[in-house]
């Protein structure tokens, strides 16, 4: 063991720079636990019957602690603002319901989707960290949105801008990278990828816009493939399944990939 421990003391020192000595950090376990508390806060008795004031208590003392490197500003001020947010936030949630249901023949009733639909819960998630993003807390809104994305299949970047009446129709597989810009009335399947073109410039394009803008009333099925901060699939357009984007697309396109069998051949069109 002695062997082992002057293996690991060795390789702390020589990989300082590959992984560094961390300061003090958001807890993962405490991060799920402000998830279950704000949702519990947003719809009251689907998932807890505790008073609203006793929530709220919960919620600014996890807050509190999550609240780290955080210089000239006061941690327990920038809780309460955020808090301050959830009435508008609930009602940007209203309108996701809202769009799963219209969209969604399969579903019962709106309580079904709230309670067990995973795109709605990775846009819950979502929608809260994206507000703790705006507000600068580091690392909090990304522990939060991995943990939708390990529950469901469905990796949302806090810092993308998505408009209301987002539908996330059964949603394993699902990429939105940070910079994506998505409009309102948005309906998109499992497997779409919204990305950045592959590239070796790394972190010298941070901040840039690397991620596609995809306009009002676009509906994306499934496995369909959109690259590239330029890109912009325009206003009411539909992408078939399995599409490759690129390159921008006017308002009102409809591309698909249709095989058609000839004798022993195929034909793409």
């Amino acid at each position: 063991m002695k062997s082992i421990a002057s293996a690991l003391l060795k390789s702390y020192s020589e990989l300082k720079d590959s992984i560094p000595k961390p300061g003090k950090l958001p807890g993962k376990n405490e991060a799920v636990k402000l998830i279950d508390t704000l949702r519990n806060l947003l719809f009251p008795g689907y998932f807890s019957n505790k008073p609203v004031s006793k929530l709220l208590e919960e919620a600014e003392l996890l807050l509190n602690k999550q609240m780290l490197r955080l210089p000239g500003r006061k941690p327990a001020k920038v809780a309460k603002d955020f808090l301050a947010k959830l009435p508008e936030i609930r009602k940007r949630l209203a309108t996701d319901v809202e769009a799963a249901y219209d969209g969604d023949p399969a579903a019962t009733d709106k309580e079904e989707i709230i309670i067990s639909y995973p795109g709605f819960y990775a846009i819950s998630v979502y929608r809260l960290a994206h507000e703790l993003h705006v507000a600068g807390i580091p690392k909090l809104p990304r522990i939060m949105t991995e943990h939708a994305h390990s529950a469901t299949g469905i990796d949302i970047h806090p810092g993308a801008k998505i408009g209301n009446y987002f539908f996330i129709d059964h949603g394993t597989g699902i990429v939105i990278g940070e910079t994506t810009i998505i409009g309102e009335h948005v309906k998109i399947y499992q497997g779409v990828t919204l990305g950045a073109l592959s590239t070796r410039g790394g972190q010298a394009l941070k901040g840039e816009k690397r991620h596609p803008t995809v306009e009002d009333y676009v509906t994306i099925y499934s496995g369909a493939s959109v690259f590239g901060g330029k890109t912009i699939i325009g206003k009411g357009s539909v992408l078939g399944s399995n599409v490759f984007i690129t390159e921008s697309v006017p308002s009102g396109s409809k591309l698909s990939i249709v095989n058609q069998l000839k004798g022993n051949g195929s034909k793409r069109i």
